[in-house]
């Protein structure tokens, strides 16, 4: 457990709880109980002098005393202390999920083939990239790319493909392309029309499976 402080300001004053960092972080985000967060059942003006705040400052902001109710807001309102260990695990988290989007949905324009994830790790180390832990990877990933461009040929790349499946293998398939599918019709032989739009990084997977499931039979033409 590592124990660090949730912090709440509300005009000139301060408010305090103690919480596990972890499960705070999940509280924060909508996981949990706050009856686990909590590391001392009181509410400060000053953690690290045992400064407790007094019952009219609580009544006045919070409308209550109950310690569980205000950690609560303290929490989700306020700012929770992070450990430089604790940024560091969020900040490879993102790394990671930055450099899955860019494998499977990035191409190099040279190749129209997908960079592998250990070039785009290398090529954002060498163009000096900072990902921001708290944005989502959408919310950045256009600046990533622009970022990479002077030393790493890519691009966000999405394909349009009709295909034709047998309805021998409809139903196999059909987990596989929903998620991706634009527009569907069924032929009069049972077969299922379907125009696909995806990622170009995922081409190779997605034809793969259906290449798989289908032995062979799926047909296939891209869509301009």
């Amino acid at each position: 457990m590592t124990e660090v402080i949730a912090r709440l300001k509300v005009g000139n004053k301060t408010f305090e709880v103690l919480v596990d960092l972890d499960r705070a972080m999940e509280f924060k985000h909508g996981k949990g109980e706050i009856m686990n967060v909590l590391g001392v059942d009181e509410v400060f003006a000053d953690a690290k002098k045992g400064m407790r705040a007094s019952e009219d400052d609580l009544k006045l902001v919070f409308k209550t005393i109950d310690v569980s109710e205000i950690a609560a807001q303290i929490i989700r309102k306020g700012e929770v202390q992070l450990t430089v260990e604790y940024r560091k695990k969020l900040r490879d988290a993102k790394v990671k999920q930055v450099v899955d989007f860019l494998s499977r949905n990035c191409i190099d324009p040279k190749t129209n083939l997908p960079h592998p994830p250990q070039r785009i790790t290398n090529a954002l180390d060498e163009a000096g990239v900072k990902i921001d832990e708290f944005k989502t990877v959408e919310q950045q990933i256009n600046d990533i790319i622009k970022k990479l461009q002077p030393i790493l040929p890519i691009k966000l790349e999405f394909r349009r493909i009709a295909i034709k499946v047998p309805s021998t293998y409809t139903g196999s398939v059909y987990g596989v392309i929903r998620e991706y599918a634009r527009k569907e019709e069924w032929a009069s032989d049972g077969s299922l029309l379907c125009v696909l739009e995806f990622p170009a990084g995922l081409q190779q997977e997605i034809f793969a499976k259906l290449n798989s499931l289908t032995h062979g039979t799926v047909e296939s033409k891209e869509v301009k």
